[in-house]
């Protein structure tokens, strides 16, 4: 942290030269359209609409921004790759086929694990190749598949995250089958044999180096809008098996207690991460996503009202600790139960993070269990409307930006329902992403020349563009708070090559366009006119 889509429109999707334009609206007569296109006044009017727009009546159920997201696990071919040793085509493919569904239903974000175990599903000189992509750890696929997953991401308007697990090193403990290029092989004072897998020491300054080293070059060589961790840090409990890091903590520990040395190994990796991104590309956001309970308030007059795991103390991640120290740009807490759940309930536990974050500037993005819909180990999942009203207690905490679904594939297969629910009822608009301060970025000129021709808006290409926005106003009245929420966006459109973008669109009223840089730093909006 620097500081303290709608009726998809087919003929859209093939209209915009490397990209997709998602839109909806009703069919209202062209005439309506010249008349209110035609208005007197349109060049001045909206000049000063976006930043006049805190002033404005906002209506919560269409926010403008939101980071609508999904993620996309790689590890044991869960989402994608769906088998390992697939021809290139067939990866492509299906990773496209995940991405059409996400933005049928309106998602602007992915968050893709590119590092499931010390290993790489980029082309990469410090780890090797994924076995996730051939079935074979270190065999090269054939291709980089990085360029491709970032590149159709963003042709659908969506950032692109890559995710990162920091300290698994690999899925068994048998370190001579790895590749003799492993660094778990090359440093074998590196790792720690817990139970059936094989973890980096994070105790060890080494490996604190080696894990940023490896973030680092993935953000100078790709194009990647943001790092992502998710909850792994020092392993979760399970058989109850000791973690045997006695000799690191004898080096390291300096005096102190074996759990305050185990978080603060934790939290200087993210302080690490953190600067090492924001150092290689100041625009590229780094959050993580925490076990959803930080401490509950038996153990902790500052946690939550609440009586599961705690991560502070059994996984050792202090999230509390990285939003006041605003070492992310958000948190991503996995809230994986229903609410009235006694245990951790949700509409517990949402509150208690927005609270954390209220006034850190910190973002809240919330991780939903949708792979949990439709199945019975909790009655309260078999209810279609379970997930959907997640989003609806959201709505009362501004802090709430947005949430994130795992897992892709059920995004596509939308169990009972719930996905198209989520769409109809929250993502009915497209949504800009949110802005997080101190990570640069600027407003690019506000869009020239609109016109409206024959059912087709065109307009000049703006300098530094990443995207633009379009509204519609149905009754052909605008001023200044016209574009303050969703209720009028029509589209985003990433920005094509070429002199001129252009959307095709239907529905009477006034169209406005406006001008977003890669964070949507948006412009001013400019009206439609006539030829």
């Amino acid at each position: 942290m620097r500081s303290g889509r709608p009726l998809l429109a087919a003929a859209a999707l093939s209209a915009v030269t490397l990209g997709a334009a998602y839109t909806f609206g009703p069919q209202d007569g062209a005439a309506e359209q010249r008349k209110a296109a035609a208005a007197p006044g349109a060049a001045s009017e909206l000049a000063t609409a976006t930043t006049a727009a805190a002033q404005c009546r906002t209506d919560a159920r269409y926010p403008k921004r939101q980071l609508r997201g999904i993620w996309i696990a790689t590890v044991n071919n869960i989402d994608w790759p769906v088998r390992t040793g697939q021809t290139i085509a067939r990866q492509k493919a299906d990773y496209v086929k995940l991405l059409d569904s996400a933005a049928e239903r309106r998602i602007n974000a992915v968050f893709l694990q590119v590092r499931p175990a010390s290993d790489a599903l980029y082309r990469s000189g410090l780890e090797p190749w994924s076995k996730f992509l051939t079935g074979t750890a270190g065999k090269d696929p054939g291709w980089d598949p990085m360029p491709f997953l970032i590149d159709e991401a963003h042709k659908r308007g969506m950032e692109f995250h890559a995710w990162f697990n920091p300290y698994r090193a690999a899925y068994d403990t048998d370190v001579s089958a790895l590749p003799a290029s492993h660094p778990a092989r090359v440093h074998p004072d590196w790792v720690v044999k817990h139970e059936d897998r094989l973890y980096y020491n994070p105790g060890l300054p080494a490996v604190r180096d080696h894990v940023t080293t490896v973030i680092k070059d993935v953000v100078r060589r790709y194009d990647v809008d943001g790092v992502h961790f998710d909850d792994y840090f020092y392993p979760y409990p399970g058989r109850g098996t000791r973690f045997k890091d006695g000799a690191a903590f004898a080096r390291y520990g300096n005096g102190a207690k074996l759990a305050d040395w185990r978080r603060a190994n934790v939290n200087k990796l993210v302080a690490q991460v953190d600067a090492a991104v924001h150092a290689t590309k100041k625009h590229v956001k780094f959050g993580i996503s925490p076990f959803g309970i930080w401490r509950n308030k038996s153990n902790d007059p500052a946690g939550s009202a609440t009586s599961g795991m705690s991560a502070y103390d059994s996984i050792y991640a202090d999230a509390r600790h990285w939003i006041r120290k605003g070492t992310v740009d958000y948190v991503m807490p996995q809230l994986y139960w229903p609410r009235g759940f006694r245990v951790a309930d949700y509409d517990v536990l949402m509150p208690w993070w927005a609270k954390q974050v209220e006034g850190t500037g910190v973002h809240l993005y919330i991780g939903q269990a949708l792979y949990r819909v439709g199945t019975t180990d909790t009655p309260a999942w078999t209810k279609p409307g379970e997930l959907p009203a997640h989003l609806t207690r959201n709505r009362k905490h501004p802090e709430v930006r947005g949430d994130v679904y795992f897992s892709a594939t059920q995004v596509r297969t939308n169990p009972l329902g719930a996905m198209d629910r989520i769409a109809k009822a929250h993502y009915s608009r497209p949504a800009l992403m949110p802005l997080i301060k101190g990570l640069g970025g600027a407003a690019p000129a506000q869009p020239a020349d609109v016109r409206l021709r024959a059912a087709r808006l065109s307009w000049k290409s703006s300098p530094g563009a990443r995207a633009y926005a379009v509204y519609r106003v149905a009754s052909g009245g605008v001023d200044a708070c016209s574009v303050a929420d969703a209720r009028n966006l029509v589209a985003v459109v990433p920005a094509a090559s070429g002199a001129r973008q252009s959307l095709p669109v239907t529905g009477g009223g006034t169209y406005l366009v406006s001008a977003l840089d890669r964070l949507h730093n948006e412009s001013a909006a400019t009206r439609a006119i006539l030829p």
